[in-house]
């Protein structure tokens, strides 16, 4: 007999773990984020075979991979926000459309300013897939299984973003780097059917009477430029007008905090960083998620260029993270609903950085097994345990009505760490 789909206590937000339809709703939440995920770490191991390709330098292989971080960490919090309002559903069936066309785009592109246009505009369903497919989890499952199908989620995503370097190398080597954005399409098919049979509509029940244009500006303003300013000062200098450029994101970003305080609408409620739950579990992000975009940005050109590994033997050699990954972070997301958060959240973060002080010790004598492979995996268990309880706290410290927004917040909190790290 057919699957008939969720019942209608499902889909008026009563899902639950290990039925057909939650386990429907975490194939679509997953393998959807996994999407923007793959977008922003698969093409880095590919970009010597894509400067040949398309004949460009340093500065156009930088602006490949950043305009899409760009865009994405400017966009994500109006992402949330249009969410919370028009729909999370909907958001992320739009935003998934969005990636496909735009990832066809990067695909074929015939050269590298179209491939930097198809990036940036790429980022932008990033933007408006990722905090609907959280804020989507937290609302629709019942409370005693939202923890668990969160660490899955949180989970399954490092597990993408881990193994995208592999993915990749391995992509190269079988064709080429546009097979990187194209097998996007079959995956967003599988995505957007499982997003239709299986997602129930949620959104804030009580929304305000208009969008906040202003503050949504100047977040995208704001972030933009900070991002911009970063990726240059990341490529070797800072110029005056990039520098002018630094000043307008600071200004915007000030006057974003102002817009937020006082406006009726805001797009941020201020309040949300009155819980110190939310708060804390949003600083911690910062500092993880700087250290580790540093960190995987640095071992992945060790590994191919001190150690000499391949493009798909240095994704290879990040293997035991994804694994471990995989096999902890649902527990771990279930350990913290259990014993409260704070114990995995600072014990995790102590164990990624045993394991980043392990592979520091790596150069070019340094065999696999005894010198990359002990700290893999004492980062992997590191890991496992922060990243689920992490994503858990930020969402349960909020009202359920602002789930989207506050996945909003979490994610341009990570992306702009990432950014910041690497620039310096």
């Amino acid at each position: 007999m057919a699957d008939a789909g969720p019942s209608e206590a499902e889909r008026q937000g009563q899902l639950r773990w290990g039925t057909a339809a939650g386990r429907g709703a975490l194939l679509a939440t997953v393998l959807g984020s996994s999407l923007t995920f793959l977008s922003a770490t698969s093409i880095n191991i590919a970009l010597p075979a894509l400067a040949r390709d398309l004949d460009v330098g340093v500065a156009a292989l930088q602006w490949t991979v950043n305009a899409y971080t760009l865009t994405l960490a400017a966009l994500v919090l109006l992402g949330g926000s249009l969410g919370d309002r028009f729909g999370r559903r909907r958001m992320f069936i739009v935003g998934t459309v969005w990636l496909t066309v735009t990832s066809l785009l990067c695909g074929i592109a015939p050269d590298s300013n179209t491939l930097i246009v198809a990036r940036a505009l790429q980022g932008i369903g990033g933007a408006l897939l990722t905090p609907a497919s959280l804020a989507i989890l937290q609302s629709s499952f019942v409370p005693e299984d939202r923890s668990r199908a969160v660490g899955a989620w949180s989970g399954l995503a490092g597990v993408a973003t881990a193994i995208g370097p592999l993915v990749g190398g391995w992509m190269v080597e079988l064709w080429s780097w546009r097979l990187i954005f194209l097998v996007n399409l079959p995956l967003a098919v599988v995505v957007l059917v499982a997003a239709v049979r299986y997602l129930p509509e949620t959104r804030d029940p009580g929304p305000a009477p208009r969008l906040d244009h202003l503050g949504a500006a100047l977040a995208a303003v704001g972030l933009g430029a900070i991002t911009a300013t970063l990726t240059a000062l990341g490529g070797g200098g800072l110029s005056p007008p990039m520098f002018l450029v630094g000043l307008l994101g600071v200004a915007a970003i000030a006057g974003f905090v102002v817009v937020e305080r006082r406006s009726s609408h805001p797009m941020v409620p201020p309040a949300i960083f009155r819980s110190r739950q939310f708060t804390g579990a949003n600083l911690v992000t910062l500092v993880v998620y700087g250290v580790l975009g540093g960190a995987f940005f640095v071992l992945t050109l060790q590994l191919q260029v001190v150690l000499g590994y391949s493009a798909v033997g240095a994704g290879a050699a990040e293997l035991p993270i994804t694994v471990l990954m995989l096999l902890l972070s649902a527990r771990a997301g279930a350990l913290a609903e259990r014993i409260g958060p704070r114990l995995p959240m600072t014990v995790g973060p102590v164990i990624v950085a045993a394991g980043l002080l392990l592979l520091s010790g790596v150069d070019a004598d340094s065999t696999y097994w005894t010198g990359v492979l002990p700290g893999m995996c004492v980062l992997g268990l590191g890991l496992s345990a922060t990243v689920a309880p992490l994503t858990a706290t930020v969402l349960a410290a909020v009202d359920p009505k602002l789930v989207g927004v506050a996945s909003g917040v979490n994610n341009a909190v990570a992306r702009a760490a990432g950014l910041l790290t690497v620039a310096a």
